[in-house]
């Protein structure tokens, strides 16, 4: 099964809600967001490795950012790091994946993961994975991975599970609905009611019900890629590929496909996780003293400071007093001050920035 599995890592985004450390020209994949000497980028690699062979992998990722993922990456060939002309969200990214597939393994396992996940039990993760993998292999089903929610969340999509999948899948069940990001009162609802599950946005499926699952539900990017096929690896692969992202929607794959799609599973997991959309749940999972401060990087003396997380340069010192629920973030070239509960708007920040300075600090 293992040569037969394929590892789609997406590593398109801008992550621009990790700002001042994040950036257009460095998002927030290519960082050590974590403090432990590797990119997220290169810790889900790492962490797939034991399930794909290397020349398995794909990194699906806007065109300018081929040289830091090679960088990142030397295991992998260049052929291997798919360069998206423009970003169409990711349904066309999977799609443009499958075609790189179809290519080289019509009965390739296919296992879809963003960048810039947090994983706390990675041997948890590798078994979950595999149990999976096997799932699709014995069932024509679309597989998402549920988090076990330990807290109403609004700022991830919910699963709402059904019936089991069969006294031979233990923790898998059949999907009722998907929802989106709540509202406080209605995240307060999922979390009481037991039934609904973190959209983790992992998923596993066969080339065989992926492919069935385009025709059906997404037929006009299907078609636009099934065209692609024939030009992968050739000399006029970068213009056809233009062209096809020219004429597909942006659409993402929740919604094209998997809201739609009648063969849908999660596999309900367990084994610490998060999506690392936010500094705050950065700080949720990073250590944390006595005044429940966290500090990932500098040298930072704090007072009178509670329930904050800092982030500056290492050879920088910094001195704070009297905050509450903050983040402090220090880049060199820019500085973000702001309450924990206001970090939603770092994206308008940004767009501010833009506007009144242009491009030189995002």
């Amino acid at each position: 099964m293992k040569n037969d599995t394929y590892c789609v890592i997406m590593a398109g985004g801008v992550g621009s809600r990790f700002w001042p450390l994040s950036k257009s020209s460095t998002p927030k994949q290519f960082l050590d967001i974590l403090g432990t000497g590797k990119s997220l980028l290169r810790q889900t690699f790492e962490r797939f490795t034991p399930l794909c062979p290397q020349e398995n992998f794909l990194i699906v990722t806007s065109a300018e950012y081929t040289d830091q993922v090679l960088e990142q990456l030397p295991e992998i060939k260049e052929e291997q790091v798919l360069k998206e002309p423009f970003r169409r969200n990711t349904a066309p990214c999977i799609a443009y994946a499958n075609a790189w597939i179809r290519t080289r393994n019509k009965n390739a396992n296919i296992v879809v993961t963003p960048a810039d996940h947090l994983i706390i039990n990675e041997s948890a993760f590798v078994q979950s994975i595999e149990d999976g993998l096997s799932f699709v292999q014995n069932n024509d089903a679309l597989l998402t991975l549920g988090i076990k929610p330990h807290r109403p969340e609004t700022g991830y999509g919910y699963i709402q599970i059904g019936h089991d999948a069969g006294e031979a899948y233990p923790g898998f069940k059949k999907v009722k609905t998907f929802t989106e990001k709540p509202n406080a009162e209605l995240a307060k609802v999922f979390f009481e009611s037991g039934e609904f599950f973190w959209n983790s946005g992992i998923f596993i499926w066969t080339l065989g019900a992926i492919d069935k699952a385009f025709k059906a539900n997404l037929p006009e990017v299907q078609k636009l890629f099934l065209k692609l096929d024939a030009e992968i690896g050739t000399a006029n692969e970068e213009k056809a590929l233009s062209n096809v992202y020219i004429d597909c929607k942006n659409i993402s794959i929740d919604y094209g496909v998997m809201e739609k799609a009648n063969n849908v599973f999660v596999q309900t997991v367990n084994f610490g996780w998060s999506d690392l959309g936010t500094w705050t749940s950065l700080y949720e999972y990073s250590a944390q003293d006595k005044n429940n401060n966290a500090i990932i990087s500098g040298k930072v003396v704090l007072y009178d400071t509670e329930q904050t997380i800092v982030n500056i340069p290492s050879e920088k010192v910094a001195v704070i007093q009297g905050l509450q629920d903050y983040i402090v973030v220090d880049s060199n070239d820019a500085l973000l001050i702001c309450p924990k509960s206001n970090e939603q708007q770092i994206r308008q920040f940004t767009t501010d920035i833009k506007t009144e300075f242009g491009d030189q600090v995002l």
